[in-house]
């Protein structure tokens, strides 16, 4: 027995397949949520059905530095690693923003990259089409240390403050600076009681200790924030820490000048945090034994309209602890209408997140990656997830159940795409995102897939199939296109399973009868 695959289009593709995918789609079930993924890798950017088809991809001169993004009017924004001008690296530095159009040409573009700052990790579209930035910014040691620095913790002899900017794109390639924001305005210390911003870090829930390193080394990446996310309604920023193991929230209805300030804005908190998770002992409200969060990313708020709308998800990598596994987590903070209540002398809250996906079934665990990943909420309640450092993508439903799988086929080390049955070993993916079948970017555009990224590939491959070879003989069909029947002459005395998929990989219909009209 096998299966036949039908593009219900212009024609049909007949595939057999004759052994398990490797890489691109693995499995696919009824279950999965219809929609297109959005994922970058090395200097290509792809979007693809649950098929893995390809229905667009752009090419950039540069590799990803690192989240990208398609915009409603079907542009494609895209943060790119341009080295070489700045002294300021890490692991996820970038320095360029690009702008496409659907059809792949580059229409603005925007530096950030100097000595001094430099973009990295992630960028964010705004639905008033300014952009927010995450840049790391140098911090000499002499600024460092008036800031309290312990100097036995500043073993680089510098110091990396993230800041946060928004622009205002215009021409080809300017901006407008409209507001800004800089963690290194809201620190605070108990160390040197000589400097201003001495004071009771335990007391001081809203500010950042300048001498908390979570265990680290003191070196000048001492934060390396990897995500920003913006909430219109709420008008808030979320931001995640992986080296601290917190996640940050402050007010964006600030001016710039509130933002460095402790007063302004809509709650009066200036550019203190308003709420911070994951990770107590940072303002000594707990200790090790109370920690969440371990190197985590791509921290967000939930969107209006789908299941548990305006609570965070993350993934929490597991990085550093034993044993090593990753989750995701849904956590509800304590707000009403964005205003986030806090108890003197305790942490912030929950205690525990609303809803945790693990995996736990094997040692060492099958879910894990240290670095990069992120996960999101479908409009089906389902939930995507990309297991970045094996460049893997899988759907799970409510109850955890795989119903869509893909790896990544493209090496993030130089391009080279894998052949199908072969494995890449290289594919680390920063992100994946899954965007709606009406989702205003498709909107009169050619969304006729072509062949899916792996070479050789397997064109029925939206399911995972074992099988030996086998030669099919099929004598006719027709009419096509199609309308309502479909007619298939088969040879006899033959056990055929036939299924016909749409042009997304959903099964529309299955049956083992023999020269039936369908």
């Amino acid at each position: 027995m096998f299966k036949i695959g039908f593009s219900l289009s212009a024609g049909f593709d007949t595939v057999v397949s004759n052994a398990q995918n490797t890489v691109g789609s693995i499995s696919l079930t009824n279950d999965a949520f219809e929609g297109f993924t959005l994922f970058s890798v090395y200097k290509k950017t792809y979007l693809i059905n649950n098929c893995g088809q390809v229905i667009n991809e752009w090419t950039s001169e540069f590799l990803p530095g690192n989240s990208v993004y398609l915009l409603p009017n079907g542009n494609l924004l895209r943060a790119s690693s341009e080295k070489g001008l700045s002294s300021i690296f890490f692991g996820g530095v970038g320095g360029k923003v690009e702008l496409f159009n659907w059809e792949g040409d580059l229409i603005w573009h925007y530096d950030y990259n100097t000595d001094n700052y430099r973009q990295h990790h992630d960028i964010y579209p705004m639905p008033n089409g300014n952009i927010l930035i995450l840049a790391a910014t140098l911090v000499s040691e002499s600024a460092a240390i008036s800031l309290g620095r312990d100097p036995s913790k500043l073993t680089e002899g510098e110091l990396y403050n993230e800041r946060i900017i928004e622009i205002e794109p215009f021409g080809t390639s300017e901006a407008n600076l409209v507001w800004e924001w800089n963690v290194i305005d809201h620190v605070v210390q108990d160390f040197d009681n000589t400097k201003f911003n001495f004071a009771d870090v335990s007391r001081s829930e809203g500010k950042l200790d300048i001498n908390f390193l979570n265990g680290g080394n003191g070196g000048a990446n001492w934060l390396h924030c990897n995500s920003i996310q913006y909430n219109d309604k709420l008008d808030q920023i979320v931001i995640s820490s992986r080296n601290l193991s917190e996640i940050w929230v402050i007010d964006h209805s600030t001016t710039s000048l509130e933002a460095a300030s402790s007063s302004g804005g809509l709650y009066g908190k200036g550019g203190d945090f308003l709420y911070r998770w994951g990770n107590a002992q940072s303002y000594k409200q707990g200790t090790e034994e109370d920690r969440k969060l371990y190197g985590q990313h791509s921290s967000h708020f939930i969107k209006e309209g789908l299941d548990d709308e305006g609570k965070i998800m993350l993934f929490n990598n597991g990085n550093g602890r034993t044993p090593a596994f990753s989750e995701v987590y849904i956590l509800n903070p304590p707000a009403t209408n964005g205003n986030y209540s806090y108890t003197e002398n305790t942490a912030f809250g929950p205690e525990n997140p609303d809803y945790v996906f693990s995996d736990l079934s094997e040692n060492p665990s099958p879910f894990y990656s240290n670095i990069v990943s992120g996960a999101q909420k479908l409009p089906n309640g389902n939930i995507l997830i990309c297991q970045g450092k094996q460049g893997y993508f899988f759907e799970i439903d409510e109850n955890g159940n795989k119903v869509w799988e893909y790896v990544n086929p493209v090496s993030s080390n130089n391009g080279s795409i894998a052949s199908q049955l072969d494995s890449q070993p290289n594919n680390l993916t920063f992100r994946a995102t899954k965007y709606t079948i009406d989702y205003a970017a498709f909107i009169g555009k050619d969304l006729t897939p072509s062949l899916p990224i792996e070479n050789n590939s397997n064109t029925n491959a939206c399911d995972a199939l074992s099988l030996e070879s086998v030669n099919l003989d099929l004598t006719k069909v027709y009419p096509n296109p199609v309308n309502h029947f479909l007619q298939l002459n088969l040879p006899n005395n033959s056990d055929f399973k036939i299924e016909i998929f749409d042009l997304l990989g959903k099964n529309i219909l299955t049956t083992n009868n023999k020269n039936k009209s369908l």
